[in-house]
């Protein structure tokens, strides 16, 4: 009888696809995976694979993670890591190489969003001349009609979940350090009207984007919308409301409608998460449709949102189970040991967006057709974030 019981046990430890909850020390991960980029991208610019240095979201990401693990563990190497980063973009004018503000890019903001961290860290002067320098794309940014920001201006009437992420942290931020009251009532109507019109009352889920002029083919003709949910939009679109909450007010009577927002997502996504893995699909309501996969950079800001909206007492305690749960699924299913020592990130959709040249028409069949590849700066950040934020309850 008890060959029997020991034999059940080994068998579904075996077939489990979901790492032991206790068994994880979250730290030692978030240190891997940090270890991991800094030998595959020995200068932070290289993150992302791109070939000549570039201001950008996904090296912004990569920059505040590193910042965020030196904060937790006190390794100067994260750090090193970043002033080298930042000192090769900022010159003392606080100019950045490779920005043009005339792009009207909203990605480009969370390029900055780090250098935050970076002034305080060393009092230099650059580093709030170059926040200036971003805060002031803004004041000129292209709106939709009812004051949300375009996407890009090669992009225009178009409000993208992404977005959501790419300006409104780093304005938020930039509000409550410079004392401007205004601005949060301006990062509220990103959110109201951004979910205004990408939200779908039937699933409780956000559609990837909104087209206020209906004239895209990617666009319903009648509301504007993008055709289908993309895990990782709605994982923007999170990340973006736990770390604006950071620095909104708390008397401030627009607070508990973002905290409204990132309830509602949090109980509807429940309903699509794999119950094997503890991971989402790249479509996220589709995962029976063939082609559709189970996909890690979605999967990994879904994990750091409920585990930072947990610890800050934004969300039931229920998901930070959720989150363990999530996490270990990714370190079961969406890791990987390479030769040389280093450990990546495996099932990341590389890239997805809307329009553009060749077209993308936001069918299901474009979102599962987009290249899939390891290593993506865009799984790696939220990685290391969610394994902070769950390190914080041990």
């Amino acid at each position: 009888m008890l060959k029997i019981c020991f034999l059940i046990v080994v068998l579904m430890t075996l077939t489990s696809n979901i790492y032991p909850v206790n068994q994880i020390d979250y730290i030692s991960w978030a240190k891997k995976i940090a270890d991991s980029e800094m030998k595959h991208h020995p200068e932070l610019w290289m993150a992302d694979f791109v070939k000549a240095p570039k201001w950008d979201y996904t090296q912004g990401l990569i920059a505040k993670s590193m910042m965020e693990i030196y904060s937790a563990t006190g390794d100067v190497k994260y750090y090193d890591y970043v002033k080298s980063f930042a000192d090769f973009f900022v010159n003392t004018n606080g100019e950045i190489k490779t920005y043009k503000l005339e792009d009207y890019n909203i990605d480009r903001l969370n390029g900055g969003n780090f250098l935050f961290d970076m002034y305080n860290q060393t009092k230099d002067i650059k580093y709030l001349k170059a926040i200036e320098l971003l805060r002031g794309q803004l004041k000129t940014h292209p709106r939709v009609s009812e004051g949300a920001f375009w996407h890009k201006k090669i992009y225009p009437n178009q409000v993208w979940l992404d977005g959501l992420y790419m300006g409104s942290p780093f304005y938020t931020r930039y509000a409550a350090i410079f004392d401007k009251p205004a601005i949060f009532d301006d990062v509220y109507t990103q959110f109201k009207i951004a979910d205004k019109y990408t939200l779908d009352k039937k699933t409780g889920l956000n559609y990837h984007a909104w087209d206020e002029s209906k004239t895209q083919k990617w666009s319903n003709p009648v509301t504007g919308q993008s055709p289908h949910f993309w895990s990782r939009s709605m994982g923007w679109y999170m990340m973006a409301l736990v770390d604006v909450l950071d620095y909104f007010p708390v008397n401030h009577p627009a607070r508990p409608e973002l905290i409204k927002i990132l309830n509602r997502l949090s109980v509807s996504l429940l309903k699509y998460q794999d119950k094997k893995t503890g991971m989402w699909y790249q479509v996220t309501n589709l995962p029976n449709r063939k082609g559709n996969y189970l996909e890690s950079t979605g999967t990994t800001m879904f994990c750091y949102a409920m585990a930072k909206g947990v610890n800050h007492g934004y969300l039931p305690k229920k998901f930070m189970k959720v989150a363990e749960k999530t996490f270990a699924g990714l370190i079961k299913n969406s890791t990987q040991m390479n030769e040389d020592g280093t450990t990546s990130i495996t099932r990341a959709c590389s890239v997805a967006g809307l329009g553009g040249n060749p077209y993308r028409d936001g069918s299901f069949e474009y979102y599962i057709s987009e290249p899939i590849r390891n290593d993506d700066p865009k799984g790696i950040g939220p990685f290391i974030l969610a394994a902070i934020e769950l390190a914080k309850q041990r």
